[in-house]
């Protein structure tokens, strides 16, 4: 039978990209023991249509084996994902905040439930990074001279750097080869045999393709608004070549799984076709050197919302600063950036660091879930819904989250510390996307391993208070925010304090010596000297060059071949505020003359929101320091005290 003209049905993006844990499941979530959870929770009460958290760690504790935070991981992954307003999200957290022992948090949990169709279904989806056994020892579809048996770590590791969340053609492949089994999870007992098998006759009730429309949509044709399974297919033509049977409320099994096979196409709105025909973000400059590289491309003016995507890739030795409504709300992947600096202040879904190297990220606040994978020497500052990290090295993480971190296999060398940041539109842009300053719980990290294996502890540590400066965002903005929220950790705060007790009494060690004018002259030119070669010596002379421009005219509607500040519009743009005493103030920072670390910012940005995109993207000049910079940006010099 030929299905309608134009019909397509697709996976959707988010229970892909943000539901299925990076990582190989165990395999008590194979479809074995899922087909019995299935039958179980349809025959017991509490459990159907709704599935509560404690019936929940009872099938998953007693009936599945798993481990409880485990059992709590995939509930609450699931839970990130509904689509909550943000006021929900703040009263849950506020509730929680409230918990004073385990007992009080178990009894706000048992609050909490889930659809329970869905819920089957995004534990089958667990299986999208699932590797073969050939695939996980080889890594090859054909075997190699130069092939070697690697070890369990590194199994691991390729398990982890090979997940297809970002894959919308693995999304489809998925589909396409587990349909018959996502479709049998949607069954009632009585549709099954004894021993299991589905029957021939088999029907689906139409109340249950609300539960797969957790995963599929589709429009009517192209440039039609996108819709769920469930209301696609509640339109007569539609029902009747998918085999609705009116007077059973249900669609037979076999004709309904055919016209899906027939209707599934690849995403309209994935990461291929926002690759394929986005739309590019222009600069001023893009016929040399590492600008040419760079790639970024967003589907966000055509997107509905969950299907927004932004992705940048190759963004190398770059200082780039975006704060546009065209990042709200949207899923954004970064992507083997190099030596960057990269400022995205605005809120946000989700975001995915891909195999970035030798870059600092700061990100406004990221609703669900911030990725981190293969990456090596990244700074990364967030509020989060979750930080989830794998096959990482050297890598800092400052965050401030509500859920456990979550590191996967692979991952050397991890510092987490607090949130040490806040811009002016932070905690309005938190409260926008349901993110509070309670409870948040960035130093208790859950160790996930492939097949739900423990991992070794020594992947991480917590970072030393005697380590810790706060980071300052170099941009002038309109806001209420004037500090961080929630504060710091008393042990970091009485750190901090600490410091600055030293840099007190060292400017009173300067006071009391009495120099003359001819001595404060030569220990001023001294202070510069040790500053220029401390910035030399620990590499923070590329961020302070990453903020400096060269003078243009104040008119920048038509960059100049000597620009370096690019925006698509001609009503704004980002300048910086410079002074020409700014080197000699960071000096007097670096060798404890200034009084506390906001003086590290004094070289800050104009950065004005326009109605269209906005970004800050400048080449690092490859000359030496100019005498009169400006003060670095991020963690203060007053950490070289």
């Amino acid at each position: 039978m030929e299905q309608a003209a134009g019909v397509s049905v697709w996976p959707r993006l988010e229970p892909f990209l943000l539901g299925a844990l990076q990582v190989a499941p165990t395999n008590k979530l194979s479809m074995h023991y899922l087909r019995r959870m299935a039958s179980y929770v349809r025959t017991r009460d509490g459990c159907y249509p709704r599935l509560g958290w404690l019936m929940w760690r009872h099938i998953a504790c007693s009936k599945l084996q798993l481990p409880e935070e485990l059992a709590w991981l995939y509930f609450e992954t699931f839970d990130l994902l509904a689509a909550y307003a943000p006021e929900h999200r703040l009263e849950w957290a506020e509730a929680l905040s409230q918990c004073a022992t385990p007992k009080e948090l178990e009894r706000q949990r048992s609050k909490l439930s889930v659809d329970t169709l869905q819920f089957l279904l995004f534990l089958y989806v667990q299986h999208l990074n699932r590797v073969s056994l050939r695939t996980s020892l080889i890594g090859e579809e054909w075997p190699s001279l130069r092939s070697r048996s690697p070890s369990s770590t590194d199994r691991e590791a390729k398990i982890t750097s090979q997940n297809k969340n970002w894959d919308d053609q693995a999304h489809l492949t998925f589909v396409q080869s587990h349909l018959s089994e996502l479709l049998e999870l949607l069954l009632e007992p009585g549709q099954l045999s004894g021993s299991g098998q589905v029957l021939r006759d088999s029907q689906v009730p139409l109340e249950a393709l609300h539960g797969l429309s957790l995963l599929l949509e589709g429009s009517l044709g192209r440039g039609r608004s996108v819709e769920p399974l469930h209301r696609l297919l509640a339109r007569s033509p539609l029902q009747a070549e998918a085999g609705y049977s009116k007077l059973s409320r249900s669609f037979g099994l076999q004709q309904l799984q055919q016209w899906l096979h027939q209707a599934l196409t690849l995403n309209p709105l994935g990461i291929s076709a926002c690759l394929r025909s986005g739309k590019k973000l222009a600069w001023a400059q893009q016929v040399e050197g590492a600008m040419k590289r760079a790639k970024i491309a967003r589907n966000t003016h055509m997107a509905p919302p969950g299907s927004k995507v932004v992705l940048m890739s190759q963004v190398f030795k770059q200082t780039l600063a975006k704060d546009s409504d065209k990042l709200v709300g949207s899923n954004l992947k970064l992507h083997r950036c190099t030596e960057s600096f990269i400022y995205l202040l605005s809120p946000l879904r989700s975001v995915c660091l891909d195999k970035c190297r030798n870059t600092t990220v700061v990100l406004g606040p990221v609703e669900c879930s911030v990725h981190v994978q293969g990456c090596e020497n990244v700074r990364l500052i967030c509020v989060t819904g979750r930080l989830v990290v794998g096959g990482s090295s050297h890598c800092t993480l400052h965050v401030l989250t509500p859920t456990r971190p979550l590191l996967l296999p692979g991952n050397v060398g991890l510092t987490l510390g607090p949130f040490h940041t806040h811009y002016p539109t932070l905690e309005d842009h938190m409260a926008s996307v349901g993110l509070a300053v309670v409870p948040n719980i960035w130093d208790r990290p859950l160790l996930l391993g492939a097949e739900g294996n423990s991992l070794d502890k020594g992947c991480y540590r917590i970072l030393p208070p005697a380590e810790f400066s706060p980071f300052v965002v170099p941009f002038l903005m309109e806001g209420d925010t004037v500090e961080v929220p929630g504060g710091l950790p008393p042990v970091y705060q009485k750190a901090l304090e600490a410091r600055e007790r030293r840099v007190q009494d060292w400017q009173r060690t300067v006071k009391d010596a009495h120099l003359n004018k001819e001595q404060r002259r030569q220990f001023k030119v001294l202070v510069e000297q040790k500053f220029h070669e401390w910035l030399l010596a620990t590499g923070q002379n590329q961020e302070l060059d990453g903020l400096i421009i060269p003078p243009s005219p104040s008119s920048c509607s038509t960059p100049t071949s000597s620009s370096r500040t690019a925006t698509p519009t001609t009503t704004h743009t980002s300048t910086p505020t410079t002074t020409s005493t700014a080197i000699t103030a960071a000096a007097a920072a670096a060798s404890c003359l200034t009084a506390t670390p906001d003086t590290a910012a004094g070289h800050q940005h104009q950065h004005h929101r326009s109605n269209g995109d906005h970004v800050t993207y400048r080449t690092r000049p490859s000359d030496s320091r100019q005498p009169n910079g400006s003060l670095r940006h991020g963690e203060s010099p007053m950490a070289s005290s």
